[in-house]
């Protein structure tokens, strides 16, 4: 039997009357038991890293990522995942040890545990942006809305036209492969900025909701760009109403689900109000908030898109600081699985330059991660009427492809339309940006922030004793009697 990279060893073949098939029965506590180890093994690698970096002065998703580079298809195969031509993984090895499985009952437990921990991953992405929603200002974010909305639009088209022409003009690279790695180059991967964001507790700086609201929009319109090549790449033409159905379904979404929920909220904390059982914020919050993200995925949008409307829903009512306390516990334990596997689907093997067949890709590489840094980098320096804010920050902040840019890989894989070295040249390119994003923003956010998340710098000065004392005896002297 192939096995693949042959991370699972094969069995002799005398051995297999000797190993009972697996049916859907026997299967169930396998695939249980297999998804505990990843777990045990996800928060293992996502505390490990965390720490080292929190150490360093980092942000511990960095080290998050970097566990899961560890534990993932670049070191160790303890976690990985069958889209990324993988068999199986060590776990599964021990599985298979200690089941007595044949092969294709390693493979079936193999499969279960996948989709187990791709789904924990995705409810971690959806529960971080309804915190981060939580923690946004739906006023400020409406009122930084036309900064953001530029950002957001100058960080799509830039980097992708600048990657689109420079691959056909410099490498000679057809047209919609060409399109297809320039659209990689667009949308911004809104989770690890914004945890990176909120572990300076700048997400309601300024420069925070500018980001956040513009990574909004680039979710939106990397959508859209999205179905628009991936229309080019099986027609070789765009389908016109496919665009329009998604930036109408997109527009209509989040200005409705918005405006309906701020008319609902105080259904909303009266239906709260009126339970008596365990949960019943938390509960209540969790079937709003899946519900939105819900209605998003199903009209093709984002799941996280409908999470993040829901948390700016709810920050608007008067259970928002009793809501932030309750969802951090879930948040803890949902959150690290999905950085985790972000890390663990990684292949870093591909910036290897010895092996000869990276090179191609590797020149590519460097072409398209220069155009992705300066491509949202400048972003920050197109916003108007904000002559104090931090403009590098901005740009920064809309540095990291994460996830994001790997759909777009997969994708263009998955159809033919890249050929290996620009696919490994896409990969590079999200490596890079998703693991240089998080130390930029810590350099560029230099002053100290409090406990409220105040620049100390901009708190008054302290009056120093003597002062105070002059201040007092003023005060007295100028008393009126009898006080």
């Amino acid at each position: 039997m192939n096995y693949g990279s042959g991370y699972l060893s094969p069995i002799h073949p005398v051995w297999p009357t000797l190993l009972a098939e697996v049916d859907e029965a026997e299967a169930g506590p396998l695939i249980l038991a297999s998804v505990l180890l990843s777990l045990i093994t996800v928060y293992i690698a996502a505390k490990v890293g965390g720490e080292v970096c929190a150490r360093i002065n980092l942000p511990s998703v960095l080290g998050e990522l970097v566990g899961g580079v560890i534990v993932g298809v670049s070191a160790l195969h303890l976690i990985v995942f069958p889209e990324g031509g993988e068999i199986g993984s060590t776990l599964m090895n021990f599985i298979q040890m200690v089941g007595g499985l044949d092969g294709e009952g390693v493979r079936t437990v193999f499969q279960g545990e996948s989709e187990a921990i791709s789904v924990l991953a995705e409810l971690g992405v959806i529960i971080l942006l309804f915190e981060i929603g939580l923690e946004s200002d739906l006023e400020e974010l409406i009122r930084v809305g036309p900064q953001a909305a530029i950002v957001a639009i100058v960080g799509v088209v830039v980097p992708f036209a600048a990657g689109t022409a420079g691959l056909i003009a410099l490498f000679g690279i057809g047209t919609i492969p060409a399109v297809f790695a320039g659209a990689a180059l667009t949308a911004t991967s809104i989770g690890i900025t914004a945890k990176v964001l909120a572990e300076l507790q700048r997400l309601s700086s300024k420069e925070g909701q500018i980001i956040i609201g513009a990574a909004v929009l680039d979710d939106v319109l990397g959508i859209i760009v999205l179905a628009v090549v991936a229309s080019l790449a099986k027609t070789g033409e765009i389908e016109i109403t496919n665009v329009a159905f998604l930036i109408g379904g997109a527009a209509v979404f989040l200005i409705g689900s918005i405006f309906l929920g701020r008319l609902l909220s105080p259904v909303f904390v009266t239906l709260v109000d009126q339970q008596k059982t365990r949960g019943d914020l938390i509960i209540t919050s969790l079937v709003f908030a899946f519900s939105l993200a819900f209605i998003a995925a199903a009209i093709q949008l984002e799941a996280i898109l409908g999470a993040f409307a829901a948390g700016l829903i709810l920050a608007e009512t008067s259970k928002r600081k009793e809501l932030e306390e309750v969802i951090t516990p879930v948040a803890d334990i949902l959150v690290p699985v999905f950085f985790v596997t972000v890390g663990a689907r990684t292949d870093i093997s591909v910036l290897n330059p010895l092996d000869p067949a990276n090179r191609e890709g590797l020149i590519i590489a460097t072409f398209l991660v220069v155009i992705a840094i300066i491509g949202k980098t400048i972003t920050g320096f197109v916003i108007f009427g904000q002559p104090d804010v931090n403009r590098l920050a901005i740009g920064f902040g809309m540095i990291p492809r994460g996830e994001v840019g790997l759909v777009f890989a997969g994708v263009g894989s998955a159809s033919g339309v890249l050929s290996e070295s620009l696919d490994a040249a896409i990969i590079v390119m999200v490596i890079i940006t998703t693991f240089i994003a998080p130390p930029l923003l810590r350099m560029v956010f230099k002053d100290p922030v409090d406990g409220d998340g105040q620049l100390e710098s901009a708190k008054q000065p302290m009056v120093d004793s003597s002062s105070q004392a002059d201040l007092s005896v003023a005060q007295t002297s100028e008393a009126p009697e009898g006080t």
